[in-house]
Order: structure tokens, then sequence, then C-alpha cells
């Protein structure tokens, strides 16, 4: 039990130590080396701790993905039925993903190899203060990376109530997530000069008339 919580400590050391190097420099400028440096061990025994860097940058990145897992919850409390908590659902993600595309693409995009789904599930486990405020039924999407699975849940739900026809979810689910993330990219690659608010803007104009569009009856 001691040797656990040891080991907890030393990999919360460097998940914070990379953290505080994305404040300090950027997401771009994290190396082993520095994050070692900064936490006052050698790079050797990070590795002890983290197979591969993007894991590390996937933890730190996760402790500034906090304002967005507040805010979800609230968006989705506006809504008056599976599809209009679909939609502001997704207008929140876009909020925050495309204020910090670096912090997003960390977390949900960039190659985690092996296994990426135990991550998440991993982080809060060393931080389950950050699930406090978090209702229930939106755990089990926090706790998933995939983008695939974290939009059908509610599609599942609207299809239990009659507002879409299941051979439409896969159409509703995949064009909504290449919408965000044709978006997204140009954000992300400084491609397009929009503002995060008319990035989020014109994407939900595009995801809103998609599901509005495959709806059984109209909503909202």
């Amino acid at each position: 039990m001691k040797k656990k919580i040891q080991m907890s400590r030393m990999w919360q050391y460097f998940v914070e130590a990379t953290a505080e190097i994305i404040e300090e420099e950027g997401i771009n400028k994290i190396t082993i080396r520095k994050v070692a440096d900064k936490a006052g061990y050698n790079s050797a025994t990070i590795y002890n701790y983290f197979s591969e860097i993007s894991h590390l940058i996937f933890f730190a990145a996760m402790k500034f993905l906090k304002p967005y897992t507040d805010e979800v919850s609230t968006y989705m409390d506006k809504g008056n039925n599976p599809l209009e908590k679909y939609l502001l659902a997704w207008e929140c993600f876009c909020k925050h993903s495309f204020q910090h595309p670096q912090i997003f693409h960390a977390v949900f995009i960039m190659d985690l190899g092996e296994q990426p789904e135990n991550l998440l599930e991993r982080y809060y486990q060393i931080y389950p203060e950050e699930l406090i405020t978090i209702p229930e039924e939106l755990k089990p999407i926090l706790f998933e990376r995939n983008m695939s699975k974290r939009g059908r849940s509610y599609l599942e739900l609207a299809l239990k109530e009659g507002y879409i026809k299941e051979e439409n979810i896969d159409a509703i689910n995949e064009i909504t997530i290449l919408i965000w993330q044709g978006m997204f990219t140009n954000i992300l690659n400084n491609r397009r000069q929009y503002t995060p608010e008319e990035a989020m803007q014109m994407t939900m104009n595009y995801i809103t008339e998609i599901v509005r569009n495959q709806a059984v009856f109209n909503f909202g």
C-alpha cells in the first residue's frame, strides 16, 4: 500500500511538472528532459511511470480540461430533450476546443499508442476530486475518449424517445464529428483566421442543420 501511494505521488509530480511547462512555454515545447529537470529527477525515472511522452502530455493536458468538464452539464441542462442536449453538448465542446485546440488535440486526437481508452480512467483514479461536480449520467461519457462513442450515447437516448430513426444514428454521429474535425483542423493549423466564437458558430450552424434534417419531427 505504501509503495502504491509513493508511485501515485511520483506520477503526480511528473504530470504537474508537465502542466507547468504547458502553462509557461506551450504544449509543443514539452520534452522528457524538461519535465525531469522541473520535477527534480532524471529522465530515465520518468519511463518507470510513463511508457511514452504522449501519455505524459495527455495526462497534463487533462488538467486543463476541467473548465470544459465543469461547464458541459450546465449547457446540457438547458435542453428539453435528448437532441437539444446533444446539440448543447456539441456547442460546449466546440467553444472550449476552439479556444484551446492544442489541449483538445492532446486529449482527443493525438496518437497515444496502445490502449488509449484506459488513460482517462487512470487520470480520474489519481484525481477523483475532479469528478465531484460531474452528474452521474455524464461520467460514462467523460471516461470515453473515442469521439464516436461519446456522441452516440445521447443519440441513442433520442432514438428511444422517438426523435430519430435507428438507421440515421450513424450518419448523424459521423457527419457531426467530421464537421467539427474539419473546423478544428483549420483552427489547430492556423489555416483560417476565425475567432473561436466565429468557428463555434459556423460549426454549430452545420451540425444543427444536419441534426434537424435527420430528426423525425421538429424539436426546440
